[in-house]
């Protein structure tokens, strides 16, 4: 019976969780479901200045919203843990010390100073930079001299000139070969005793039992450095899959203008996590021809890793905005409740609405949220097209220019304005009514009279009927709105 397959995201908390990461471990998760196994989520945090509890907390919690699950991990255990690199440094000097009593290690007394001369000299020479080895050979009076000037050696592993190339065989790249020349003796384990990368994620995916390292592309050029340590160690290295890199529409390296931020941007911005899911599921990955729309337990079921293409990833923000709409009508029709607490959630980010909502306000926003209808492809169209249910309206200038300027339109809105205010109340019916019946007496046509009225009430030239607009913004606000155009300086 074959093993287990273990698959784990190791995250930093040096920030919070950026798309790229987001896509990364859901294609791990993904993983993990098709193959109906385990998923660990692992904090690299020895970078004590940068990690912090915050950013772990923030992980885990966005994570959580993209609707990704894991076995074993610092807030859920399991029994392979712990799962905090700083929790583990105990186990990190037991291995560096058995790598240096097997002699694939050895310790390096070597300045900050006299590195970076070698590496100078290296660019002098026109040389690729390489560890010369000094303290390759140490005698043991070697190193009591320099313990002597308060020297504290960090360690380095010891490779060996094997005269082959070290071959990857990826499950996404195929076969991959590096030149044994590159590598030098790097370190393993720093003279503060904090040990690197390469050293400390091969101890902890061996020790984690994973079986399948699945991560970015940036990191297939440490995978023959990890490969020796695992030699090194005479353990059995994990199956890799290194993903393409991510690259923006223009075809550079994704950007902040780009899409390149937060996942929790996103989710302030009012995307749905079953959207995210389903764009990173097609960044990269194309299951069928012309299809574009599936659903979570069709993405686990169809998924291969072999299928994931070498070329980069193109993550295209107007194609997550098209889905995020498709998912959005979804929502509308399935769950309008949902919708009404996205709405809800974007309103207060923005100060629109108090900490504690009434049911009327929230009465409210869902006539607003039906109003805009299909407008409504990100949660923070909300603002882009229905800011003025919310708050005074601020007027597009361009809109003023073609619409209100006309010497005719304060009286029209004025008349249109005493109208309304006679009238029993402002049902869709009454407000077009209204509007068709002034614009007939006056003998012009209906539209001269509906873009003004527009403007007026929503500052806009778009957004939603008219007649929805006024029926929801209510007789009070359409009369004062209308009186205030008409009068005000804009006009």
């Amino acid at each position: 019976m074959a093993p287990k397959v273990r698959t784990r995201y190791a995250g930093s908390p040096t920030g919070y969780l950026h798309v790229g990461g987001a896509w990364n471990c859901f294609f791990v998760w993904l993983f993990a479901r098709h193959e109906a196994g385990a998923m660990v989520i692992r904090i690299e945090d020895t970078d004590r200045a940068r990690s912090t509890q915050e950013y772990e907390q923030a992980i885990l919690e966005d994570l959580r919203w993209l609707g990704l699950d894991w076995e074993e991990g610092p807030d859920v255990g399991g029994p392979l843990g712990p799962y905090r690199q700083t929790e583990r440094f105990d186990l990190y000097g037991r291995y560096a010390r058995e790598l240096l009593e097997r002699g694939a290690a050895y310790l390096c007394y070597c300045t900050p100073e006299e590195l970076e001369a070698e590496r100078r000299l290296a660019i002098q020479r026109r040389l690729p930079h390489r560890y010369s080895g000094r303290c390759r050979e140490l005698s043991a009076a070697g190193r009591a001299a320099f313990e002597a000037e308060g020297r504290r050696p960090a360690i380095r592993v010891r490779i060996r000139d094997v005269g082959r190339s070290i071959v990857v065989e990826d499950l996404v790249r195929g076969r991959v070969e590096f030149s044994p020349e590159h590598l030098d003796d790097y370190i393993i384990v720093r003279s503060d005793g904090s040990p690197l990368y390469n050293f400390a994620n091969v101890v902890d995916d061996h020790l984690m039992e994973i079986s399948h390292s699945i991560r970015g592309a940036e990191h297939l050029s440490n995978t023959p450095k990890q490969l020796v340590m695992y030699e090194a160690l005479g353990w059995t290295p994990p199956l890799f899959a290194h993903l393409p890199v991510i690259l923006g529409t223009d075809r550079k390296k994704l950007s902040k203008r780009l899409g390149d931020t937060a996942l929790r941007d996103y989710r302030r911005g009012g995307y749905l996590p079953e959207a995210l899911r389903n764009f990173f599921a097609l960044m990269g990955w194309y299951p069928e021809e012309d299809r574009e729309i599936y659903s979570l337990e069709e993405l686990i079921a169809k998924f291969r890793i072999e299928e994931i293409g070498r070329s980069p990833a193109v993550f295209d923000l107007a194609k997550l905005n098209w889905m995020n709409g498709v998912y959005m009508r979804q929502m509308m029709e399935r769950d309008s409740y949902r919708m009404v607490d996205l709405a809800v959630m974007i309103l207060q980010e923005h100060g629109l609405l108090p900490e504690e909502v009434t049911e009327a306000q929230r009465t409210y926003v869902a006539r607003v949220v039906e109003a805009l209808g299909d407008r409504i492809k990100v949660g923070e169209d909300i603002l882009t097209y229905g800011d003025f249910f919310f708050r005074e309206v601020t007027f597009d200038p361009a809109a003023v220019e073609r619409y209100l300027r006309d010497p005719q339109v304060p009286a029209l809105l004025s008349a249109l304005a005493e109208r309304i205010e006679s009238g029993d109340g402002l049902s869709r019916q009454a407000a077009e009514e209204a509007v068709r019946r002034l614009a007939e007496e006056r003998g012009m046509h209906s539209r001269e009279l509906i873009h003004p009225v527009r403007v007026a009430l929503s500052g806009k030239t778009a957004g939603p009927g008219l007649f929805e607009l006024m029926e929801v913004l209510g007789r009070e606000r359409v009369v004062a709105r209308l009186r205030a155009a008409a009068a005000s300086a804009v006009v």
